[in-house]
């Protein structure tokens, strides 16, 4: 399993650790993913997926994961997160006709 968020597509980093002798050895930083189950409004179901620590805030902060979602640019979100975007927009789109 990758190490990526599904939602902004935060992943892995690499860098240095840097010792007290000024001696560099490369390391990795790893995002803090949590799997996490998420509530859909629209589609009134639950979600579970791989998301970073900061991507569970945004998703907080921003009203819920539809709202989130919907803001969300398509290069940021995995394949499962852009097929849920798509399942928000029709059910938003058939409501908003009914």
């Amino acid at each position: 399993m990758s190490r990526v968020c599904e939602l902004t597509g935060k992943a892995v980093m690499s860098g240095n650790n840097v010792s007290h002798a000024n001696r560099k050895t490369r390391r990795r930083f790893l995002p803090n993913l949590c799997n996490v189950s998420l509530i859909s409004d629209t589609l009134g179901r639950q979600y579970s997926l791989r998301i970073s620590a900061h991507a569970l805030r945004s998703v907080e902060h921003n009203g819920g994961l539809d709202t989130f979602l919907l803001k969300a640019r398509p290069t940021d979100l995995s394949t499962r997160a852009l097929k849920l975007k798509r399942d928000i927009e029709k059910a938003k789109a058939a409501a908003a006709q009914a």
